[in-house]
């Protein structure tokens, strides 16, 4: 019997999410680069799985993942990580981040029996993928990562940004990086998002991804690409770089151009902000909004 195939391995933690808002209202819900980046890439046509880092006794979080059972595995750990968010404002630019808990790391022996075009290491926290994971995925084909998930550190319960000790040997296997504009910053010591994007290139990046509130934009080693965020409200903040992320690769992987695939996540994400939540729309729901608002 032949393996299964899919465009895109999606692995990382999935969270129970705690934010409290400006006003001081608590909201209880589930969180994590997985969980949304999983339904973009879907939107954009991906097949993908999910390989969901989280606690046995936690398994009803798998319900908001959104894929077909069969293309989706609990990883068991100890833990399942805790993230609770502070919001200071209404727009959600200022919060403070803590993690009361944090899962165990994914390990090569627990990826699927499947075949894939591209892994996308889906982390929230140092720790969250080991050397030997990384390895291991560059042997099976293409690679993408968050740069959150090697730059922030759990550091009991604290949440602190450190630049990535092992990033000179790691970034050559990047095919596609996402970062946002403070985490360039830490990798490179480079305010200018244009400047810290080519450096990343130098250190071996093929394609970086840098997201910032009000523009997404991507290089490729020759031309930048950007498109802005044009959403109407900012009610579904929480899960905007994932989703943009989520939504670039799906169409990357399907064999559309940078140009296109930028344009479709920045609309993705747009839309998807003016909801809370993970992404529920379909394609033509974007390509709508991309006529009604980028044409």
């Amino acid at each position: 019997m032949s393996k299964k195939e899919y465009d895109l391995l999606i692995l990382g933690p999935a969270t129970r999410d705690e934010n409290v808002d400006y006003t001081g209202a608590l909201d209880r819900s589930v969180g994590g680069a997985v969980t949304f980046c999983t339904p973009a890439a879907v939107s954009a046509g991906a097949r993908v799985f999910a390989g969901v880092k989280i606690s046995r006794s936690d398994r009803d979080i798998m319900d908001a993942i959104l894929v077909p059972e069969g293309d989706k595995a609990l990883l068991p750990s100890e833990k399942t990580t805790l993230m609770r968010n502070e919001y200071y404002t209404p727009d959600r630019e200022r919060r403070n981040a803590s993690c009361p808990a944090q899962s165990d790391p994914v390990t090569a022996d627990e990826l699927p029996d499947a075949d894939w075009k591209l892994a996308h290491l889906a982390g929230l926290l140092y720790g969250d993928f080991p050397n030997e994971l990384l390895e291991a995925l560059h042997e099976r084909g293409g690679l993408a990562a968050d740069a959150q998930g090697f730059l922030r550190h759990n550091e009991n319960g604290k949440l602190c940004f450190h630049d990535w000790k092992d990033k000179l040997r790691f970034l050559p296997y990047m095919d596609v990086l996402k970062t946002d504009a403070a985490e360039a910053e830490i990798l490179t010591g480079l305010t200018d998002r244009e400047e810290a994007a080519k450096q990343l290139f130098d250190w071996g990046a093929k394609e970086i991804l840098i997201s910032h509130n009000s523009e997404m934009l991507v290089y490729d080693g020759r031309e930048f690409f950007r498109y802005p965020v044009k959403a109407r409200n900012l009610s579904g903040r929480t899960g905007r770089g994932d989703t943009t992320f989520g939504s670039y690769l799906g169409m990357r992987v399907t064999g559309h151009g940078i140009d296109e695939s930028l344009l479709y996540a920045t609309a993705c994400v747009s839309l998807k902000m003016e909801t809370p939540g993970v992404f529920r729309g379909t394609h033509a729901d974007v390509e709508a909004y991309i006529r009604e608002f980028y044409k």
